[in-house]
């Protein structure tokens, strides 16, 4: 191939690619697990009609903006975005419910890291009942775990995917809350106790009947970091490698957040 010949054929193949008659750029959205599945997102897509708490029984709705697009002469796209910080999968800080936390900067940005990734412990909840004390201690959950993720009715009856706020969802009931406090090692509560980590999944980690109390008891002490809306569908229990990054927000008691595991 000559010199003409090799820049029409780029000039043809760069057509094709970006906006060409033959060229197809509608993405298909799908689901992905990482190579070799070993990396498993359990981040609920953030969309227009996933259930919103602030705005219930209506769904979150529009939440990007393009305030300049290329379309219109701009040499770039550029967009804002406005939710609040408990959109979708989240973190919550000791300042969700504490005002003095919230003046003493005790928020989103001044979270361990090192509780929020580490080992986990991924446990599937009795379905007939919220998150009681006895329903904690059926689980056994061992001495010495500091991250426990709670797959509970909510994920079967994918909550997460509904429109409407569903204020029946499964959570923690008040001595739910203070068994897994006084009696185990939980930090990281994505459903957990004297866990440094609670991980749930639905938007709150709560019950609705005990929102206020419940929460009380997992962020008074400071030690314990509540992730909610978690996405949990297929993924075995067992243990894993958890990592939840929220975003760094000077003076937020909140932050939505990218989580995965890895097995």
């Amino acid at each position: 191939m000559n010199s003409n010949h090799h820049l029409l054929f780029l000039l043809i193949l760069s057509t094709t690619a970006y906006g060409g008659e033959s060229c197809n750029l509608i993405h298909q959205s799908v689901e992905t697990f990482g190579e070799g599945g070993r990396i498993i997102d359990i981040t609920h897509r953030i969309t227009p009609n996933m259930p919103d708490f602030i705005r219930m029984p209506d769904s979150l709705g529009q939440f990007i903006w393009f305030v300049k697009t290329m379309r219109n002469g701009s040499i770039a796209n550029f967009s804002k975005m406005k939710f609040h910080t408990h959109t979708g999968t989240h973190v919550d800080a000791p300042s969700h419910f504490f005002d003095h936390y919230l003046e003493a900067g005790f928020n989103v940005d001044t979270l361990d890291l090192d509780v929020l990734n580490g080992p986990a412990l991924l446990v599937d909840v009795p379905r007939d009942s919220n998150i009681t004390a006895d329903v904690m201690k059926s689980l056994h959950i061992p001495k010495g775990v500091r991250r426990v993720l709670f797959r509970t009715l909510n994920t079967d009856r994918g909550l997460m995917f509904n429109k409407e706020f569903d204020t029946s969802y499964v959570g923690f009931m008040n001595d739910g809350a203070k068994w897994l406090v006084d009696n185990t090692d939980i930090k990281l509560v994505v459903y957990l106790y004297h866990i440094n980590v609670v991980g749930v999944d639905y938007l709150s980690a709560a019950a609705y009947d005990h929102l206020a109390s419940s929460h009380l008891v997992f962020l008074a002490s400071r030690e314990i970091i509540l992730v909610e809306a978690l996405k949990l569908d297929g993924v075995p229990a067992g243990t894993y490698n958890v990592h939840c990054l929220p975003l760094r927000m000077l003076g937020a008691e909140g932050s939505p957040i990218r989580c995965i595991l890895i097995k």
